[in-house]
């Protein structure tokens, strides 16, 4: 036998040993298997670094570029008001409207991308309708895999199937090519997991739970304006209440406090609300109109110019031992003009405070809202009087960037799907277009691209090449038709997809797709079949892992806030990955026949 050849496996093997203990990250790990290749001659070094320009890792980057423009727009940032608003209804309604928008824009966007947006309004809405978040928050993820299988974007794992194949010199998948099976097994997943997974998901309280219901809780004084639609309405009524969910502790009215708010109390124009709020519903309610959040703009006694205004952004910190704001109330040391910001809201050690705001005698351990720009809190920090917690966001659908990147977006979908040109020019030309248009800036396309992920890629993609090089894809490809190739094609098919999807629940999808797609199309060509069957197979078993926490990205975001242990993900998983299976063995051969 060949020794590169031995080499290779040697490697290999070394590789999936170190994947599946998890020695290091899985970018270094894959890093580590290119960097053995080269050192040990099976490649050589422009073969080893070429993953970084397989067409595969530059359409990932593109396309990571292009799903950045239209988050940065604030577009789903405006959709996910409205979201909360409808899953309040019930679980069910909640558990339908999640999963469906997951998947839908997991077809088109990078499903970790749309876990990470879901991931804190599902918590929200778990908080507000006190249901434990272990209910809701796997079968999001699962969603989100069933939709990324629909196109050919829709994971990276399609993009470097499809990438083989054409290295190959074999056809690549059109965007919508293989769609209609994805939503038939899509569909069966989706009645397991809505019909069945309630009763198989745990009712677990989160760890923080304590936090998220008190400890996270604001004070903070809202003003109601002349243009505010809930003006002559009963509080109870008004969106304060229905929508956003805040506790109202009293009404300050013409200079005197309203002796008891009652079911008929109505609002009126220029009452001033001192109320119980999260900091990300805060951040959010900044962009409804007929409230203003006392301390906000309107209220700086200095002129702030638009483009300060935008790059503002809300702080949470917290007020350490020995900061000279302590023992100080934010009136006395003139807070807003001194540093050029706005505290919006105070958490008083937990205690519900009824004086106003800037009367209050800060102490060590308040937590503040601060609303300012990064420069602004940095002065704060430089001088220990504040130690920043987090960041909240104010995403509002700028329509000057929001048509431009929709546009943009749905030009790299159509021009791929229609095939005028291929999905890596495509999304080349987006993200340019993103940039020249400065829909998205420079520094804004680079941090969005997960680097990360393109390490990882570029170094298993370094496994099929040796693989094809010495050989070893064609002699595992000859084993496996001696072993199967006397069966039908359809169970070889099968007994492909079983072994792939169980190799994912122990290596990276993107791992288990470099070792697979080489051995899969030498076995067609051995076989005398058509290929895309069992490309297709690899693609679907690659994404469609839901037995570990660890299988793939989405499910290993939602464990530690779902509180879940890795037996929930084996009674859960294990049953929907044997019914995708079972489906996809009959339904990716009716599609594309052998």
């Amino acid at each position: 036998m060949d020794i590169h050849l031995v080499i290779t496996f040697c490697i290999i093997a070394i590789g999936i040993f170190l994947f599946v203990k998890d020695y290091f990250s899985i970018d270094t790990t894959s890093i580590l298997i290119m960097a053995l290749f080269i050192v040990a001659g099976v490649l050589s070094p422009e073969e080893g670094f070429s993953g970084f320009n397989h067409p595969a890792t530059i359409t990932l980057g593109c396309m990571f570029v292009v799903s950045a423009g239209v988050f940065q727009s604030g577009l789903l940032d405006g959709i996910s008001t409205k979201l909360v608003r409808i899953a309040r209804i019930n679980y069910f309604t909640a558990l339908v409207i999640f999963c469906l928008t997951a998947a839908v824009f997991s077809a088109f966007v990078n499903d970790s991308a749309v876990v990470a947006l879901l991931l804190p309004i599902a918590l929200k809405v778990c908080r507000e309708s006190k249901t434990s978040p272990s209910r809701l928050l796997i079968p999001i993820a699962f969603a989100a895999l069933f939709g990324g299988t629909c196109t050919l974007i829709g994971t990276s794992t399609n993009i470097l199937v499809s990438s083989y194949a054409e290295k190959y010199g074999l056809d690549g998948f059109g965007m919508f090519e293989f769609s209609l099976p994805a939503l038939c097994i899509a569909a069966v997943g989706f009645a397991y997991v809505l019909f069945v997974g309630p009763f198989l998901l745990p009712k677990r309280k989160t760890t923080s739970s304590g936090l998220s219901e008190e400890a996270e809780k604001y004070v903070t004084e809202i003003v109601v304006e002349k243009d505010c639609r809930d003006i002559e309405k009963p509080v109870f009524d008004s969106k304060l209440v229905n929508e956003f969910n805040v506790q109202i502790l009293s009404i300050h009215r013409n200079g005197h406090n309203v002796s008891a708010i009652r079911q008929a109390t109505v609002l009126k124009e220029g009452d001033i609300l001192k109320v119980i709020i999260l900091p990300e519903t805060l951040n959010t309610f900044r962009s409804v109109k007929g409230y203003k959040i006392k301390g906000d703009y309107s209220d700086y006694g200095f002129k702030t110019d638009k483009t300060d205004k935008d790059e503002r952004s809300l702080y949470e910190v917290i007020i350490p031992f020995g900061s000279s704001l302590a023992g100080n109330s934010l009136r006395a040391i003139n807070f807003r003009r001194k540093y050029k910001s706005s505290v919006l809201a105070i958490r008083h050690r937990g205690e519900i405070v009824l004086e106003k705001l800037s009367d209050i005698k800060l102490m060590e351990g308040d937590m503040l809202l601060i609303l300012g720009s990064r420069e602004e809190l940095d002065v704060l920090i430089s001088q220990r009087l504040a130690i920043m917690l987090s960041e909240y966001k104010k995403n509002k659908i700028n329509l000057r960037k929001v048509i431009p990147a929709l546009l943009i977006a749905l030009g790299v979908v159509l021009a791929a799907a229609l095939n005028l040109t291929s999905i890596l020019i495509s999304s080349m030309v987006g993200s340019l277009l993103l940039i020249t248009t400065a829909t998205l800036k420079p520094q804004e396309a680079y941090k969005a691209v997960e680097w990360k992920v393109i390490f990882m890629m570029a170094g298993v993609l370094s496994m099929g090449t040796a693989l094809e090089k010495t050989g070893g894809a064609e002699k595992i490809a000859l084993l496996v038709q001696e072993s199967l190739g006397q069966y039908d094609p359809r169970i070889t098919l099968s007994l492909l997809y079983f072994i792939t999807f169980l190799s994912t629940n122990v290596l990276s999808s993107k791992a288990t797709a470099a070792l697979m797609t080489p051995i899969v199309i030498n076995l067609a060509s051995a076989m005398d079949i058509s290929e895309k069957p069992f490309l297709i197979a690899v693609m679907f078993a690659c994404s469609l892992t839901f037995m570990t926490p660890v299988s793939y990205p989405t499910n290993t975001m939602v464990y530690a806030p779902g509180n879940y242990r890795f037996n929930d993900f084996l009674r859960i998983g294990t049953p929907l990955n044997i019914i995708t299976w079972v489906t996809a063995s009959f339904i990716i051969p009716h599609f594309f026949p052998f």
